[in-house]
């Protein structure tokens, strides 16, 4: 198996952006971890791709990977990149961890003619009973105890909606899943991370 794809079966949410992609595309992703995604995009769709991260040692993995990569803080806004100078902007299982969600999104439909974002879903019906059980959910999504998690937002598919409506962003697909799995039925309940592709509404197509 190529190294593309055994990093394509690691995470499953990397093949379903990939599809998302189109060849040659220009793409930013933003809290690229060690640039899997990147490389994968590069190796399978031939892209320009571009990482941003804070972690050293992530970015040291984003080098050794051959990705691009630039070291800042997210919450310090993208004003280093011109308006539409990327295809795609990704923020891939990262959104709940930064402070000033709706200025990155902002600059994300800034900077990108889309946007494709996933993040936890706080409402997953197993995360319920887990705080109806007196305790904060702990799942493969949300690894981290309370005292030590990254996780600064707390929000849900349905909440993620209403923003987008209230932003004026247009969803153009939605894919949530469980155990790695299409979730078609009440998502909002039953599925464990959302996917999504959106645009700001009369955005640049």
């Amino acid at each position: 198996m190529s190294s593309a794809l055994t990093r394509m079966r690691g995470r499953f949410d990397f093949a379903h952006i990939a599809r998302w992609i189109a060849p040659g595309e220009r793409v930013l992703d933003l809290g690229c971890g060690d640039g899997a995604l990147l490389r994968l995009l590069a190796d399978t769709r031939q892209i320009h791709g571009y990482g941003v991260e804070l972690d050293p040692e992530n970015v040291t993995a984003c080098i050794r990977n051959g990705v691009n990569v630039l070291q800042f803080d997210l919450e310090r806004g993208l004003s280093g990149f011109a308006d539409y100078s990327f295809d795609h902007v990704v923020m891939s299982l990262s959104l709940q961890t930064v402070r000033h969600t709706v200025p990155i999104l902002r600059e994300m439909l800034r900077v990108g003619r889309e946007a494709v974002v996933s993040f936890p879903n706080f409402a997953y019906k197993p995360h319920r009973e887990a705080i109806a059980a007196g305790h904060m959910p702990v799942s493969r999504h949300l690894p981290y105890q309370w005292f030590d998690s990254p996780n600064v937002r707390f929000f849900t598919i349905a909440d993620f909606e209403r923003l987008c409506a209230d932003e004026r962003i247009e969803i153009l697909e939605r894919m949530s899943f469980a155990e790695g799995q299409l979730v078609t039925q009440d998502p909002n309940l039953n599925a464990e991370v959302a996917l999504y592709r959106i645009r700001a509404a009369g955005g640049k197509k």
